[in-house]
């Protein structure tokens, strides 16, 4: 296969040619080569370190641990390739058990079978619950543990429609940023800091004070940096990621940096 350019690597792999730009600047991802032309080009080698990327991105790991990861003397391709492996295969087990529950509630809904408590909650992952809160107190120390807490109590107060109202209220603002995106809308046009606006206030609701402009910052480096995160919103548009951490990111700027 011929050496891919960026924006031929970033059609075949999903990632946004400014997220390519950024690992190139960081040292994460180089290419093969720059023509003479002034354009990246990126062989098999580049293909596969990227692909090694996006698999640690999916276990949650920050780029400055990946690209250690990857530049260690003792990495070897083939055996990260078959721990990813190994791994994919415990998440289909997982999600089988996932899809089992949610059939056998909805059979239990229908008022065909008693489904025993045990039953309801299997699939699910406490563990990983825990190492995401984990992840978000190393990240930004210890005044998170507080804030996670409190987050936790105000949802312990709601009720059935407040959760489906903050779900579909958040399903608008993720549309409405995908959709500014694929108009080409700048992120800090009047209708994008709108949206940014209503999800300030979305944000708000879930933490115990609206966020500051340096909370919001780093919710939206948080977006960029975690793979859950950046998995949800790339799956609903490439580039959307970035598009609304740069949003946030204007956002905080203009309208929270000023109060």
């Amino acid at each position: 296969m011929s050496d891919l350019t960026v924006s031929e690597l970033a059609k075949a792999s999903g990632v946004s040619v400014r997220t390519l730009h950024h690992y190139d600047e960081i040292g994460l991802l180089k290419p093969e080569h720059v023509g003479q032309n002034g354009y990246r080009y990126y062989g098999q080698a580049e293909r596969l370190r990227l692909q090694q990327i996006l698999f640690h991105r999916e276990l949650g790991l920050g780029l400055e641990e990946i690209r250690q990861i990857l530049d260690a003397s003792d990495f070897e391709l083939s055996d990260a390739l078959r721990r990813h492996r190994a791994r994919l295969v415990g998440e289909i087990s997982r999600y089988r058990d996932l899809i089992k529950t949610l059939d056998l509630t909805l059979t239990t809904l229908d008022g065909n079978l008693t489904m025993k408590p045990k039953a309801m909650y299997r699939g699910f992952d406490p563990a990983k619950q825990a190492r995401h809160k984990a992840d978000l107190v190393q990240r930004y120390g210890p005044g998170m543990q507080g804030q996670i807490e409190a987050s936790q109590k105000t949802l312990a107060t709601w009720g059935q429609g407040d959760f489906d109202g903050a779900q579909a209220e958040l399903e608008s603002l993720e549309a409405g940023f995908a959709e500014g995106l694929a108009f080409g809308l700048p992120a800090d046009s009047s209708h994008v800091q709108d949206l940014t606006r209503r999800l300030h206030t979305w944000v708000a609701r879930h933490w115990k004070a609206p966020p500051t402009a340096d909370a919001f910052r780093g919710l939206a480096h948080l977006y960029q940096d975690h793979a859950d995160f950046r998995a949800r919103y790339e799956a609903r548009a490439t580039g959307l990621t970035d598009y609304l951490a740069e949003a946030m990111n204007a956002f905080a700027r203009q309208s929270l940096d000023k109060t």
